[in-house]
């Protein structure tokens, strides 16, 4: 499910300013190569037992990632549950407050880089 109403989607940042803010609210970036990376943040639905991870796609508009200076430009914001070999499925319905924390934890993110 793509989260349209973040507030971060168009927000620039330094690579090394990102990954310092990203952490501090728990999101770790997981997937990168040189030009986009990608974090993510795990939720579990403790009733079910199902994870879903909050995840936020990046692209480099300045330098490489292999540079801390790098400036990165917030492309999308979606949630998904994970799914066992496959991924992760976008098209489920997430529970309300999996989503509560969700929109908690873009705020937090959001309040760090602006």
């Amino acid at each position: 499910m793509i989260i349209e109403n973040s507030g971060l989607i168009g927000v620039q940042s330094e690579l090394s300013h990102l990954d310092d803010s990203a952490e501090k609210v728990g999101f770790v970036r997981w997937q990168w190569e040189y030009y986009r990376a990608t974090y993510d943040l795990k939720l579990v639905d403790r009733a079910s037992g199902s994870e879903y991870f909050l995840r936020i796609n990046t692209r480099a508009i300045e330098g490489k990632l292999e540079s801390p200076y790098a400036v990165l430009n917030i492309e999308a914001v979606y949630i998904g549950r994970a799914t066992f070999p496959h991924g992760l499925d976008y098209e489920s319905p997430v529970p309300q407050h999996i989503m509560d924390t969700a929109t908690q934890r873009l705020q937090q993110l959001k309040q760090q880089l602006v």
